[in-house]
């Protein structure tokens, strides 16, 4: 129903009610009209209408008959004819000036297109979208972290992943680490350098990287529900995720990278750095300063977001945590390694007990039973800690 039919309904509702109060003295004739939002003179006509012919009287005429500036139907059928005979899969514009020219078309560019569009000949364009407007910085730093990894051919002949971690508010870098491959581990770390260096932030932006967010469908929304190992740590803090869908949304960390991918490969060859390591130092002790120095900008507000750690365990929160259960010769099978548990004077075996497997950032693997940690091991699996094991806070 278009808005001019569905006004004449409503007010052949509102009449009935205002004539049968009217009738029935209820109310003024002046009260009665003002319900239909028209003068004492109109509401008389309307009466009068409706005694002779019902609420078909109260119709406006206009919205049955044709304009008289409508095309007659067989120039309609001529136009249609026309095109999907001769010029079909022309565009309309094309069209239009060449039946103005070839044809003597007299008709407007719009009465041509919809025509067309009406006959299913020519297919409608996409609406614009909506106006968008550019995203304010948040008002205090620790508000909003931006974490994001960057490709590129940062040395000669290596491609390494840029891993930089900023603040919304001020565009201050807080880490920046080059990597071989970009995953869990190399963003908790930025995270950690984070929280080492400021405290506890309130929520972390990133775009919906397998080690971020789990995304059922290709392209499609995130699953707030299955956090990663990742979303996990960061939940332990209490810090919220936000996951960004498009390069658009991230544009203060893409337009940091246009400018690390624009300086920092000449700054690299011209100190002769081809190591990772190298890279990794001159990053932290040079150039990161040097850029927060140029780049970071005042924060909207006074004062800060971030709160004091407290206290916490970082080891224990930054890391990622799996449940395994031990076989008939007390070991864990995990990731291809076989983690033998130690003798323990607690129990004499925890055959088919669930415990947890936490690997730690620095590689180092732990093995947990409740709150007690029953072995910690080396990347290849072997033991280090043979003697007496202390309880610790998993």
């Amino acid at each position: 129903m278009n808005r001019t039919a569905f006004v004449e309904e409503l007010k052949q509702m509102r009449f009935e009610e205002a004539y049968e109060g009217y009738q029935c003295k209820r109310l003024s004739q002046e009260e009665a009209a003002s319900l239909l939002g028209v003068c004492s003179r109109s509401f008389r006509r309307y009466i009068n209408r409706y005694e002779e012919s019902g609420l078909e009287g109260l119709c406006d005429k206009r919205l049955h008959a044709l304009s008289v500036r409508c095309a007659p139907v067989d120039e309609v059928m001529a136009l249609t004819d026309l095109y999907s005979s001769r010029y079909n899969g022309w565009n309309v514009r094309h069209f239009h000036r060449w039946r103005q020219r070839k044809h003597q078309g007299s008709r407007s560019y719009s009465w041509v297109k919809n025509q067309l569009q009406t006959a299913n000949l020519v297919a409608k364009g996409q609406s614009p979208g909506p106006h968008r407007i550019r995203r304010l910085p948040s008002a205090l730093p620790g508000m909003m972290i931006h974490q994001d990894g960057s490709a590129h051919l940062w040395v000669p002949g290596v491609y390494w992943d840029l891993i930089v971690t900023m603040d919304d508010a001020t565009n201050e870098h807080y880490s920046m680490r080059f990597v071989e491959q970009e995953g869990t581990v190399s963003s908790l770390l930025g995270v950690k350098d984070v929280l080492k260096a400021k405290g506890i932030f309130c929520t972390f932006y990133s775009d919906r990287g397998s080690h971020y967010w789990h995304t059922p469908e290709v392209g499609g929304k995130v699953d707030k529900n299955n956090p990663t190992q990742f979303g996990i740590a960061l939940k332990r803090l209490g810090i919220d995720m936000i996951a960004a869908y498009s390069p658009e949304a991230r544009g203060r960390s893409e337009r940091a990278f246009a400018t690390h991918q624009g300086r920092l490969p000449q700054e690299l060859a011209l100190n002769g750095i081809t190591d990772i390591k190298a890279a990794n130092a001159y990053l932290n002790h040079h150039y990161m300063p040097a850029f927060n120095e140029e780049f970071a900008r005042p924060a909207r507000e006074q004062g800060n977001a971030f709160v004091r750690l407290a206290g916490v365990n970082l080891d224990d929160c930054l890391c990622q945590r799996y449940e395994h259960r031990v076989r008939k010769d007390n070991c864990v099978q995990f990731n291809n390694l076989n983690l033998q548990l130690p003798k323990d004077k607690h129990r004499y075996h925890y055959i088919k007990a669930k415990v947890k497997v936490v690997i730690h950032l620095d590689g180092l693997i732990s093995i947990f039973h409740g709150p007690r940690r029953l072995g910690r091991y080396s990347k290849d699996g072997c033991l280090l800690n043979e003697e007496q094991i202390q309880a610790d806070v998993a």
